[in-house]
């Protein structure tokens, strides 16, 4: 009887220890940029002299203006940390949805298809929460965002090379 007492108890810690991460998933590194911006320029725009971002006419009711590259937000493997590239494309959609108060936003998290289902889930809830962590921080109202994850479920772009890969990791921002 102790015999299969140590042989269950070492099968669930192994069974646990296989579905550990070193990946954290609980602090997303987020800095407040509210007050470092003047007028329309971004920090990108001060660094590079200019933004890569195309321009938007906040007047405008229809999203027509804002193409599907200006909303997504791509992320390095294993990772929900918005990178410093992406930082103009998150102002620029932070000034669009802060100009109707009417607008909502629904952000996407996405991942590879690599890892488990539940842990790519996760995953994707926490790029999701980066994102509208920094939304918020920008201004954007609570009520006007939620973040859900879909996962390794919708993948942009079929394939297991790396190029396709880094499509998939992404935050999407879907206007309503």
């Amino acid at each position: 009887m102790n015999r299969k007492k140590w042989i269950l108890i070492l099968g669930a810690t192994a069974l646990l220890a296989a579905c550990s991460s070193a990946v954290k998933l609980d602090k997303a590194p987020v800095e407040d940029r509210t007050g470092s911006t003047t007028g329309n320029s971004t920090p990108m725009d001060n660094a590079m002299g200019k933004s890569n971002v195309p321009s938007l006419e906040v007047g405008k009711s229809s999203t027509d203006t804002l193409p599907v590259s200006a909303r997504l937000v791509y992320f390095d493997y294993d990772s929900f940390a918005i990178k410093a590239e992406s930082q103009a494309l998150v102002e620029s959609n932070a000034r669009l949805i802060k100009a109707d108060k009417n607008r909502k936003v629904v952000i996407e998290g996405h991942t590879d298809e690599r890892g488990g289902r539940e842990y790519n889930l996760a995953l994707g809830q926490k790029r999701a929460e980066a994102v509208r962590r920094a939304l918020g921080l920008l201004g954007v109202a609570d009520s006007q965002m939620e973040a859900v994850s879909f996962g390794k479920e919708k993948p942009m772009v079929a394939g297991a090379d790396e190029a396709s890969l880094a499509k998939n990791r992404r935050a999407e921002i879907s206007y309503r």
